[in-house]
């Protein structure tokens, strides 16, 4: 499934590309309005994720003239909250819209969402792999080797998603809060909780230390040692 991301704020349309890549998406990028067009002609994606101030060609234009050729889902992001703009999009045939600012995962689950209502296959995000370890995202699942296998609660699978994914890296207590719970769902007291339990259903289920490493006053690193007993 291919996601077309049309944003002239680059680090904000690197986050959305970051996430939607971690959802399974493969990701296109284009900065404004022509060269929006031109990558939806060239790539023809799944589903756009559109801002409304662009340059060269703002986000209304592009609209009209994909929806003139073609009915692929389009959220509309914008930090504009006026009625009569939103309006405006959506008659122009735009699926959905966010307002800025907003949760990367709020885009991703609009993004789900369109899709479903377009009747696309549901996104199967591939297991992730790292140091002995297999996370499946859809089974709620992490597995060592067959018969070692310990199901994860939907919180537990997404904090330990980021860490494996960034396996070796250390990443901020902020940044797992946002992944883990979205924008204000989450505190440091939650996530320090969530480590904890995941570290003790690892070693009971698994006879594997999963050593989540708290870095002080930054956050958590994701290693693995030895069986216990070794």
């Amino acid at each position: 499934m291919k996601a077309l991301i049309v944003d002239d704020d680059l680090p904000l349309a690197d986050v959305l590309a970051f996430t939607l890549r971690r959802a399974g998406f493969e990701t296109v990028l284009a900065h404004d309005g022509v060269a929006a067009l031109e990558k939806w002609q060239q790539q023809r994606p799944d589903v756009i994720i559109l801002d409304l101030n662009l340059p060269r060609l703002d986000g209304f234009t592009v609209c009209r003239q994909i929806r003139a050729h073609d009915d692929t889902p389009i959220i509309m992001l914008t930090v504009r909250d006026d009625e009569d703009d939103i309006v405006a999009g959506l008659k122009l045939g735009a699926d959905d819209y966010v307002l800025k600012p907003f949760s990367p995962r709020q885009v991703l689950a609009r993004v789900e969402a369109v899709l479903r209502r377009a009747g696309a296959p549901p996104i199967t995000p591939e297991p992730i792999c790292a140091a002995g370890l297999t996370l499946d995202m859809q089974r709620l699942e992490l597995c060592r080797a067959p018969g070692e296998t310990v199901n994860l609660t939907r919180l537990e699978a997404r904090l330990l998603e980021i860490l494996m994914r960034n396996a070796g890296q250390v990443i901020p207590a902020e940044a797992l809060i946002e992944y883990v719970w979205g924008a204000e769902g989450g505190d440091r007291a939650m996530l320090k909780q969530l480590v904890y339990r995941l570290r003790r259903k690892a070693d009971a289920v698994l006879n594997l230390s999963v050593h989540l490493e708290t870095i002080a006053g930054v956050g958590y690193t994701f290693e693995v040692g030895h069986e216990q007993g070794e």
